[in-house]
C-alpha cells in the first residue's frame, strides 16, 4: 500500500475500481436494482446538501482577488476544456462511438477536483490558499454550469437534454446545494467538527453511484458497446487530452509571468477534473442505462490524472528540497 500511495493510488481509488468490477461481475438486478436506484437518488441529494454545508462562500469571494490564477483556472475549466472536448469528439468520435464520445464531452465540462488538486499543490510547494479558492469557485459554478454546458454541447451535436432531466437537476442537485448554503450558518460548524462522518457519506455515495451506474451499464450491454480494443483506444485519447491540457496550463502560467506557487496551483486546478461532482450530475442528467458509458472517460481521466499529478508533485517536492 505504501508503494501504491507513492503512485497516488489510495484505498478509495481501489474501492472505486472494485465497484466498477463488482458492477460488471455481479450487477444489481430486479428488485435490488429498483431499490438501488432509489437509494442512489437520495444519496446524490445528500451529497450535494453536504457540499452546500461545507463550502464557505467567503473563501470563493476572497479567491477572486488573485484574478490571474482564478480567471485562468475558470477559463481553462469552462472554455478551454469544452473547446478541446468538441475537437476530440470530431476527431475521435468515429473510433469511440456515440455514447463514449458523449462521455468525452461530459468530461470536458466537469469542474476541477478539490481535495486532490489542493493536496498536490501543497506537496509541490504551490499557493495552497489560491488553490482552495480556485477549486471551490470551480465546483460552486460547476453545479449550474456543467448541466448547462452539457445541454449546449448536445444541441451542437444534434442531441437534446430532456425536460425531466433538467427538473431532476433542479430538485436533486441545485435545491439540496442551495439548502446547504442556507443552513450553513447553523450546521456548518457541526459539519466541520465531524469531517470523518461527512467524508464517509461523501465517498460512500460516490461508490454507490459508481456501482449503480456500471450495474445498469452491464445489464444493457455496456461492454458490448465498449469492448477491450475500444477501451484501450479511449485510454490513449484520455492520455492525449490530459497531456494537452497540462501543457496548456504550463504555457499559460509562464506566458502570464506567474510566480512558481501560482503556476503550481494553476497546473493542478486547471488540468484536473472531478468525478465527485461529475458522477452524481451524470446520474441525474442521463438515463441509467447510459450513465456507465458516459462516466467511463471521466473515471479513466481521474485515475490517470492522479497518477501523473502524484509523480509530478513529488518530483517538484524533491527538487525543492535539493
Amino acid at each position: 500500500m505504501h508503494f501504491l500511495r507513492r503512485l497516488g493510488i489510495d484505498t478509495y481509488m481501489l474501492l472505486l475500481i472494485g465497484m466498477v468490477i463488482l458492477g460488471v461481475i455481479i450487477p444489481a438486478q430486479g428488485f435490488a436494482a429498483a431499490t438501488l436506484k432509489q437509494v442512489t437518488y437520495w444519496a446524490v441529494s445528500l451529497l450535494f446538501l453536504l457540499y452546500g454545508l461545507k463550502l464557505d462562500p467567503s473563501s470563493v469571494r476572497a479567491g477572486f482577488l488573485n484574478w490571474r490564477l482564478q480567471g485562468l483556472t475558470l477559463i481553462a475549466t469552462y472554455a478551454m476544456f469544452p473547446i478541446l472536448g468538441l475537437g476530440f469528439a470530431q476527431v475521435f468520435g468515429p473510433l469511440l462511438g456515440a455514447q463514449v464520445t458523449l462521455g468525452v464531452l461530459f468530461l470536458a465540462v466537469l469542474p476541477s477536483t478539490v481535495q486532490s488538486s489542493i493536496a498536490f499543490t501543497s506537496i509541490a510547494g504551490g499557493n495552497v490558499p489560491g488553490a482552495i479558492c480556485a477549486a471551490s469557485a470551480s465546483n460552486l459554478l460547476g453545479v449550474a454550469l456543467t448541466p448547462a454546458l452539457v445541454a449546449v454541447m448536445l444541441q451542437t451535436g444534434g442531441g437534446e437534454v430532456r425536460l425531466d432531466a433538467v427538473l431532476r437537476i433542479g430538485t436533486q442537485i441545485l435545491l439540496p446545494f442551495i439548502l446547504g448554503q442556507v443552513l450553513r450558518p447553523w450546521l456548518g460548524a457541526f459539519i466541520a467538527r465531524h469531517k470523518k462522518v461527512t467524508l464517509y457519506v461523501d465517498r460512500g455515495s460516490i461508490l454507490l453511484i459508481v456501482y449503480s451506474a456500471f450495474s445498469a451499464g452491464t445489464r444493457t450491454g455496456l461492454w458490448d458497446t465498449v469492448p477491450l480494443p475500444k477501451l484501450f483506444t479511449l485510454w490513449v485519447v484520455i492520455l492525449i487530452f490530459l497531456a494537452i491540457s497540462m501543457g496548456l496550463m504550463i504555457a499559460a502560467g509562464r506566458g502570464f509571468r506567474m510566480d512558481y506557487p501560482d503556476r503550481a496551483a494553476l497546473f493542478y486546478c486547471g488540468s484536473t477534473k472531478s468525478i465527485a461532482t461529475g458522477i452524481p450530475i451524470a446520474s441525474a442528467l442521463f438515463p441509467a442505462a447510459e450513465v456507465g458509458a458516459i462516466v467511463l472517460p471521466a473515471m479513466m481521466y481521474h485515475i490517470t490524472q492522479l497518477l501523473i499529478c502524484a509523480f509530478v508533485s513529488q518530483r517538484a517536492q524533491r527538487n525543492a528540497s535539493m
